[in-house]
């Protein structure tokens, strides 16, 4: 049984039956039940035409669910007849999907846990994994999710950038239980990519490969972090890398520049450099500059103060750093690398400390915590 394929099919089957009239959250339920059925049947008989068979099963369940819902009645009426197995169209507008999961009235929870259902294929069960909360707390989010998009037609343009929010969100949740979120989101964004030409869905579909690259890089053996200047460049996919730089080129030379491909840029010029110290840390700055002004983020800004820092020193990185808030995430380890930059250990080492305390997750709070230990025992040395 090709699981793969099961999958990518799921969102094509899924728009048929709202175009024929299903509403989502029924039409979600029929695709699922026909999912299953395709476990349970295909492996002792594959059908010809998987996405046809898919088709069929998927609206036979969906009428049967119609007839025996006695609230329904009046909407069975006006059903049109089931229709004949036949090919399935090899073109459909599952574009729409993309936005209707992404739809403005779901919170990004909701929209997550939306589109990694219907687009991705996932079971609840497989999305609660991923997400560490129980299946039932997840089903009930899904649910909510598909009752709020119900009533909304697949017939209006729908707005890329939130559907890229929601994919660069899915990315960002990275690996836990037994779905690999980061490789989901990548092969999600692909297929957004073949579906429509838009050089901020090739520019996040680069950012995702560029990070991805250095992944095998990012923890020890013992699982703790391997900061980027640090990390054996030689353990970065070198696949990735290419594949995500020419995806990049491709969506610059079109000279409609986006936030994601500016932070792509900045990935592919860590991607670049042989060893740390080669980063071209000047032009990585201009980049951010350009970020900067595309999105006016705090946490571009704070991200830029490091490549300042770099670029021009620790202290016109803390000049940088200066004029933001302090009670930004990070913003505490951002200074205290800076002040260890700038051999001021004391003060880096109290503000590891606290950042450590303000870490959002376990891994990085024991990094910190390690950064902090390790400036209080050279000073004790030079003491």
């Amino acid at each position: 049984m090709n699981e793969a394929l099961l999958r990518s099919l799921t969102p094509s089957v899924l728009t048929i039956l709202v175009r024929r009239g299903a509403d989502f959250a029924a039409a979600e339920d029929a695709v699922q039940d026909a999912l299953v059925e395709a476990l349970r049947v295909w492996a002792a008989d594959p059908p010809r035409d998987a996405k046809g068979w898919l088709v069929t099963v998927a609206w036979r369940k969906f009428l049967d669910a119609a007839r025996s819902d006695a609230a329904r009645r009046r909407r069975e009426d006006r059903l049109d007849e089931e229709p004949t197995p036949e090919p399935a169209p090899a073109v459909d507008d599952t574009l729409q999907l993309y936005f209707l999961c992404a739809h403005p009235s779901l919170t990004p929870a909701s929209a997550v846990a939306l589109t990694l259902r219907a687009v991705g294929g996932l079971t609840t069960r497989q999305i609660a994994q991923a997400y560490l909360v129980p299946e039932a707390t997840m089903a009930q989010r899904i649910s909510r999710a598909k009752r709020t998009v119900s009533g909304v037609r697949l017939d209006r343009a729908g707005d890329v950038a939130t559907v890229l929010r929601v994919l660069y969100l899915v990315f960002n949740e990275g690996y836990s239980g037994d779905v690999d979120l980061a490789a989901e989101a990548i092969r999600l964004t692909r297929q957004l990519a073949a579906a429509i030409d838009h050089p901020e869905v090739a520019g996040l579909l680069a950012l995702m490969l560029l990070h991805h690259a250095r992944r095998p890089a990012r923890t020890a053996p013992d699982g703790s972090l391997v900061p980027l200047a640090e990390q054996d460049r030689g353990r970065w996919d070198t696949a990735f890398i290419a594949e995500g730089v020419a995806v990049l080129q491709a969506a610059l030379a079109r000279d409609r520049l986006g936030e994601f491909q500016a932070q792509a840029a900045i990935a592919a010029l860590h991607a670049d450099a042989p060893a740390a110290e080669e980063t071209d840390w000047v032009q990585i700055v201009e980049w951010y500059d350009e970020l900067t002004r595309l999105t006016d983020s705090p946490v571009v800004r704070l991200n830029r103060a490091v490549a300042v820092g770099e670029a021009d020193g620790p202290r016109a990185g803390l000049a940088a750093l200066a004029a933001l808030d302090a009670s930004l995430p990070r913003h505490a380890a951002v200074a205290a690398y800076l002040h260890e930059r700038d051999d001021d250990l004391a003060t880096a080492a109290r503000l590891y400390a606290e950042a450590a305390r303000k870490a959002p997750n376990l891994a990085e709070r024991d990094h910190l915590t390690r950064q902090a230990a390790r400036l209080n025992a050279r000073r004790h040395t030079q003491d």
